[in-house]
């Protein structure tokens, strides 16, 4: 390995960390209100969340860049603010594995959360407990076990984000060439021995956050 594929490996965890972390604050609150509450939207909520899983990734890409790109709706404003623009970075990598990633933690959590017995609840209400107190003394240790499978899943998937990544990242050798990106760009030039390296190192990475993510998700149930 030369310090190309160690670049590509060490990025990737990065990436898939840190938008790994957001995705489990953003995706727990998310599926506390889809599986425990009830509120006008909340189907066109869930549909938002769950496009990302079924779409074309670079039809996730595209809407980033519409929305974050330097004439973006958001993006726009920000670059006129700070003339930085998220775009063609690694944090462009961490957005477009965090979008991907978060339909997996909401399902997951929202599954788990949804197995938790009503009536205990409804006891810590009856205790004085408020909601807040309720969520972190109830809800979240008994489903605790699902939200770890969620997030060993969403970690596994920010790896292997490709589509969405290199639309709103690119191939920049050194910057933004994470695993999958690093691949396709072996493979296109031929150099087969570093995409084979790179390859059974992601499968085996790859296998082993699925094994431990199906030994959270036999522990709870």
């Amino acid at each position: 390995m030369d310090s190309s594929v160690l670049f590509s490996i060490c990025l990737s965890i990065k990436v898939a960390a840190i938008a790994t972390f957001f995705v489990i604050l953003v995706g727990i609150g998310i599926a506390y209100l889809l599986a425990m509450k009830n509120f006008k939207g909340k189907v066109l909520l869930d549909i938002v969340c769950t496009l990302p899983l079924v779409l074309p990734p670079s039809v996730t890409g595209y809407y980033l860049i519409m929305l974050f790109g330097r004439n973006g709706l958001l993006g726009k404003q920000v670059y006129a603010w700070t003339g930085w623009s998220i775009m063609f970075s690694w944090q462009a990598a961490v957005l477009a594995s965090f979008v991907v990633a978060l339909p997996l933690m909401i399902r997951t959590t929202r599954a788990a959360l949804e197995t938790v017995d009503r009536e205990l609840i409804k006891v810590s209400y009856t205790l004085g407990r408020s909601e807040i107190e309720t969520f972190f003394r109830i809800c979240l240790p008994l489903a605790k076990r699902g939200i770890y499978a969620g997030a060993v899943l969403s970690f596994a998937r920010a790896m292997g984000e490709f589509g969405a990544t290199i639309m709103v990242a690119g191939n920049i050798p050194g910057r933004t060439d994470t695993m999958p990106i690093a691949i396709y760009s072996c493979a296109g030039s031929g150099d087969w021995q570093k995409a084979h390296i790179m390859v059974a190192l992601f499968t085996i990475i790859s296998a082993l956050f699925l094994l431990m993510a199906n030994r959270f998700s036999r522990a709870s149930v």
